[in-house]
């Protein structure tokens, strides 16, 4: 039985047409109404997996996330998590997180993962962690991407939450999903996963409805799109590549 989740669900909905949130779902159709799948994520703000969680509605599949550990430990967004059966991280002991995730997988549960492990900061794809495409491997599940766009602007690293603002458009775009070939390994699979990101998530800014207002609002545009945020060398990521 799922107390918790749907009213969680329901509840955001209601917040986003109070807020009249434009929220675009493309190609929705990837994920699969039934069975396990990976669906793995850039990340660009600290709400991501309310709108990935999002686009995973149209199949009626409730997501369940791997967050890191001190979410669960909060005193109100802690029973919450659990009461929605996401998975908690301990970069101390990884691998229960990782097994607890593969049964998920194989009982049938659509795991959320955001491969980047962090928030990036440039809003380029960045380096990633291979946990996605092992997850994939070893529950034989789809390994399905998705980009997310918009919701930086409401609230992200470095930057004053602004969760009252109204009308900001948010685009979720989901890929085919990586197809597990005979030659694959994790290292080329995460690489493919990492271009496949690359293009969804230039796709979603291309399509973005809004540009900045003026000079100081520049900051939610990556660097090479000509804004100011940081570009991914200036922050220790690998430079990024063209699409």
């Amino acid at each position: 039985m799922e107390i918790v989740y749907p009213p969680v669900v329901g509840l955001a909905k209601t917040m986003f047409r109070v807020l009249d949130l434009k929220i675009q779902v493309d190609g929705a159709h990837h994920i699969p109404s039934a069975g396990g799948a990976v669906l793995a994520s850039n990340h660009v703000s600290y709400l991501d997996f309310i709108f990935c969680g999002l686009g995973a509605q149209p199949a009626k599949r409730l997501v369940r996330f791997m967050a890191k550990k001190s979410v669960f430990d909060h005193k109100v967004s802690g029973p919450l998590m659990r009461g929605m059966r996401h998975i908690p991280v301990d970069r101390k002991a990884g691998n229960a997180a990782f097994h607890e995730a593969e049964t998920a997988l194989k009982n049938g549960e659509v795991v959320g993962v955001f491969p980047e492990a962090t928030i990036s900061e440039s809003f380029t794809v960045k380096a990633l962690k291979s946990g996605a495409a092992r997850l994939a491997r070893a529950a034989a599940v789809p390994l399905i991407p998705m980009a997310v766009w918009g919701p930086h602007r409401l609230w992200t690293k470095g930057r004053k939450k602004e969760l009252t603002r109204r009308h900001i458009p948010v685009i979720i775009k989901i890929g085919d999903p990586i197809p597990d070939r005979e030659d694959s390994t994790t290292e080329s699979t995460t690489t493919e996963l990492h271009e496949r990101l690359t293009v969804l998530l230039d796709e979603a800014q291309q399509a973005y409805p809004e540009q900045p207002s003026g000079p100081d609002d520049r900051w939610w545009l990556p660097a090479h799109m000509g804004g100011t945020a940081p570009r991914p060398e200036e922050i220790g990521d690998p430079p990024r590549r063209a699409a």
